[in-house]
């Protein structure tokens, strides 16, 4: 489905705030939310439906900050719930189907700034869901990272502490913690 651009008034944008878990992507996409609600601009924010880690509907960060959003079970509702917004926040993108890069694409030509965070790899690594093509039609890349609870350097890696090879498996601090690459290696084949 072909949108026609926004030619007039205010040009949209892709933003992608990305990183490992526990590194502040949550915490990023509530403070730039609450700073488009202080410019009393129209905002709506969504995440999938499937994380209820701390709340069904709020979006929460590890330290407790939330702003509320509407959950979503694919990414095409948005482009319905989001029609009349000047920027829509997204959290969790890497839950989203495959149409969250349409859906972003889409609403950035409409004029829409697009606020969206999520973990750029999975437990082993790897690219995870569709982050690596929203990353690809970003405008702005925040990437950031959350510090190795063994050696204290920069960390990049989830890494998952038990045994569990699904890649979509929600938790926390009981089953994640922020590694660096090196130290992500040493129990990997204990776990994987």
């Amino acid at each position: 489905m072909f949108i026609e651009p926004n030619l007039k008034g205010g040009r949209g944008s892709i933003e992608v705030i990305c990183g490992s878990m526990f590194s502040g992507k949550t915490e990023e996409l509530i403070r730039r939310l609450k700073r488009v609600k202080i410019a009393n601009l129209k905002l709506e924010i969504f995440k999938p439906t499937m994380d209820i880690r701390f709340d069904e509907v709020n979006i929460v960060s590890h330290d407790s900050n939330f702003i509320k959003s509407t959950p979503v079970e694919s990414a095409q509702l948005i482009l319905l719930l989001a029609h009349d917004a000047d920027v829509v926040g997204i959290d969790e993108a890497q839950f989203f189907d495959a149409e969250i890069i349409t859906v972003c694409e889409q609403l950035a030509l409409k004029g829409i700034r697009v606020i969206i965070a999520g973990l750029d790899m999975d437990y082993t690594g790897k690219p995870f869901g569709h982050m690596p093509n929203l990353l690809a039609i970003a405008d702005y890349i925040t990437k950031l990272h959350a510090i190795c609870v063994k050696c204290g350097n920069i960390a990049n890696v989830s890494y998952r502490k038990i045994a569990e090879d699904n890649q979509l498996l929600l938790g926390e601090k009981d089953i994640y913690e922020p590694r660096c690459r090196i130290c992500a290696l040493e129990n990997q084949s204990s776990i994987l």
